[in-house]
């Protein structure tokens, strides 16, 4: 499934949400919540919510072709499998989010949740706002960028 769609939420005094009604069904056989990389320094901090078996394959080709051995490599693996955790829905279909990742984005009580493609984003709400409007103000230069073959 993509996972597409922007909708705002608050998180539960235990730092639980509730998972937008159209991206459930993916997510009953499990989840992994991790900490998302992010695109740029000037990125705000999100949390990623995967399908386990999307995640895996995410790591995978992003550690594909590295050495093993090299600093970064363990740098990026330790990231990976670090500041991620496997958990399910619970029966009111929430999700926890631990607390190392409630602070790693920052994160409070409202908060966005997008649909990212394979994954599911979570934002803490003003610093999404902030970024979408600089966001959208860049994407004529960003798409004509990625269109440069030289």
């Amino acid at each position: 499934m993509i996972f597409r769609g922007t909708f705002e939420h608050a998180l539960d005094a235990k730092h639980r949400l509730t998972v937008p009604a159209k991206f459930r069904a993916p997510l009953a056989a499990g989840v992994v919540v991790a900490a998302s990389q992010e695109a740029s320094k000037s990125s705000p901090r999100s949390v990623s919510i995967w399908t386990p078996s999307a995640y895996e394959e995410f790591t995978r080709q992003s550690l594909s072709g590295l050495n093993p051995s090299s600093p970064e490599a363990r740098e990026l693996k330790r990231f990976f499998f670090n500041a991620s955790f496997d958990t399910e829905l619970d029966s009111a279909n929430r999700v926890m989010i631990p607390p190392p990742l409630m602070r790693y984005a920052n994160l409070e009580k409202d908060v966005i949740v997008t649909g990212s493609g394979e994954c599911i984003e979570v934002w803490d709400r003003t610093a999404y706002e902030s970024y979408r409007d600089d966001v959208l103000t860049r994407i004529p230069d960003i798409a004509a960028s990625l269109g440069n073959t030289s």
